[in-house]
């Protein structure tokens, strides 16, 4: 472990950020030590820990949705992680900008330039500063650079710099959408609530939260006109105090310019903290970016409804399961052989582990297996998109379960392992719906089912220094192991991330 020795302003740091010294030393112990591997049984597959709703299934599913917006006891929200600069959306842009090197993505920006939703606003921008004229004639005098700084930075719309959320990603024969606009017209087919309301709350930077205020002073009234839904917007910011310690490749602490211990923000993983604070019974969660134009939301609606109802038919029966069981009660047989069928079959979780134990005590283990907040996770076709993917796992209990896993969870040193990772058939769109209630109506904690051993260690760079940056067990994986986990397939037509700027130009993300 590192040698710490910490300066009193450093002390002072620490407590102005809500960190101890000793949360601080554990961090630095996570990089000396590392993160256990997860033990694989199988990739989830078809049949296999993915379930595919179709036929008589998804309408089912779709009935049970339905039923639960109309009832006035269910109360349903959106939960859409958005605090990230757009940066790196830009970063062949920026690349070009530093050194003035043309790359493949910058050129087909420029040749592609009209086709961008935001194009008016930068040929409005570039006009103002460049003596009338616009894009398209600094482009034909071989200023490629001006453009793209009125695209990036303060002197023009400042993309670079702002989050996803507040950018401008659709055209419409009206006028252009924002993310968010988008986001909030989607919510209000899906998830709005039986009085007419749609809660949907966001996760800000800071620095992003005035513009943010700012759009939904000029829009939301319109919106709610469009949609005829009344909105319930809310944010919050990721907390200080699950930032962590950067260290160097020795595991050292690395400092700022101006001898401050350097911290970064700790992943997604920390906003369960955020997650936990959302007083309702269902929750969906979706990236900020994954959107499309209107006209193409049919398959993400009928999936959205259909993941919800799965969830309601799922949680329908973890609450009749728990009250058989009750406190004390002396459960049958057949109660307990039909509760491990449910929880193999819909949870993939193998209780063959109980087998030598008594009636009382396999009771009181399902009663703690089920006892837990539920998610529905959807699942597209592996397309090769960098990211993690669902797995059946073993647990330290004995039993398995279903996990969304990150490569860097995986031992790709173990051949086996590694052929689960490269021929997983599904992929992970962050494409959920979560019950965060118990079967008596109270509001789980979700702290406390995160698994603090989940999260990992990632090598990044910051002004040209090497850091190696510990992240918290991810918000859809580790923070949420000891959830009760489903997978479902979807389309791969729900999935439509835009993870750099070019992505707008996709087909999913044009109205012809």
């Amino acid at each position: 472990m590192a040698d710490l020795h910490l300066t009193d302003n450093d002390l002072k740091q620490l407590q102005e950020k809500g960190i101890s010294q000793a949360q601080l030393e554990g961090q630095l112990r996570r990089f000396a030590q590392g993160f256990p591997y997860l033990h694989l049984v199988k990739a989830a597959s078809d049949g296999e820990g993915v379930v595919s709703l179709e036929g008589s299934a998804l309408d089912a599913a779709l009935g049970e949705w339905e039923r639960a917006l109309n009832s006035p006891a269910t109360i349903v929200s959106r939960f859409v992680p958005a605090s990230g600069a757009a940066s790196r959306m830009f970063k062949s842009l920026f690349a070009y900008l530093n050194t003035e090197e043309m790359n493949d993505d910058t050129r087909e920006v420029l040749d592609h330039i009209t086709d961008f939703a935001f194009f008016d606003s930068l040929n409005r921008a570039c006009m103002l500063g460049e003596g009338g004229k616009g894009c398209l004639k600094l482009i034909q005098a071989g200023k490629e650079h001006t453009v793209i700084e009125y695209l990036l930075t303060e002197k023009g719309l400042n993309y670079g710099h702002l989050p996803k959320a507040l950018l401008l990603f659709h055209r419409y024969p009206e006028g252009v959408r924002t993310a968010v606009e988008e986001q909030l017209g989607e919510s209000s087919k899906y998830a709005r609530n039986a009085d007419g309301t749609v809660r949907i709350h966001f996760t800000l930077s800071p620095e992003h939260i005035e513009p943010f205020q700012n759009l939904m002073k000029r829009k939301k009234g319109e919106i709610e006109e469009r949609f005829s839904c009344v909105l319930e917007v809310t944010h919050s910011i990721q907390r200080g105090n699950t930032d962590t310690i950067a260290v160097d490749m020795e595991n050292q602490p690395m400092r700022t310019k101006e001898g401050a211990l350097l911290f970064r923000p700790g992943g997604h993983g920390a906003l369960i903290y955020n997650l936990n604070e959302i007083n309702s019974d269902i929750i969906f969660i979706k990236n900020i970016d994954n959107v499309t134009p209107q006209p193409y939301w049919c398959d993400t609606l009928i999936y959205k409804k259909a993941i919800g109802g799965y969830l309601v038919q799922l949680r329908n029966k973890v609450y009749k399961y728990m009250a058989l069981l009750g406190e004390d009660k002396k459960v049958s047989n057949n109660v307990i052989a039909e509760i491990k069928t449910f929880l193999q079959e819909a949870f993939s979780i193998d209780t063959a582990v109980l087998t030598d134990l008594s009636m009382e005590d396999q009771a009181n283990f399902l009663r703690r297996i089920l006892n837990r907040p539920i998610r529905v996770c959807g699942m597209v076709r592996n397309t090769g998109e960098p990211g993690g993917g669902p797995y059946i796992v073993k647990n330290e209990n004995g039993t398995t379960g279903l996990q969304i896993l990150e490569s860097t969870q995986i031992n790709m040193e173990d051949p086996v392992d590694r052929e689960l990772f490269e021929t997983s058939q599904y992929f992970n769109p962050v494409d959920l719906v979560l019950c965060v209630k118990d079967y008596r109506g109270n509001k789980f904690d979700l702290l406390s089912f995160v698994d603090e051993e989940t999260g990992f260690i990632s090598h990044k760079s910051q002004e040209g220094r090497e850091l190696k940056a510990l992240e918290l067990p991810g918000l859809w994986n580790g923070a949420m192991s000891n959830w009760l986990t489903a997978f479902v397939a979807v389309p791969v037509t729900t999935f439509n991330p835009v993870k750099k700027v070019n992505d707008l130009l996709r087909p999913s993300h044009q109205l012809s």
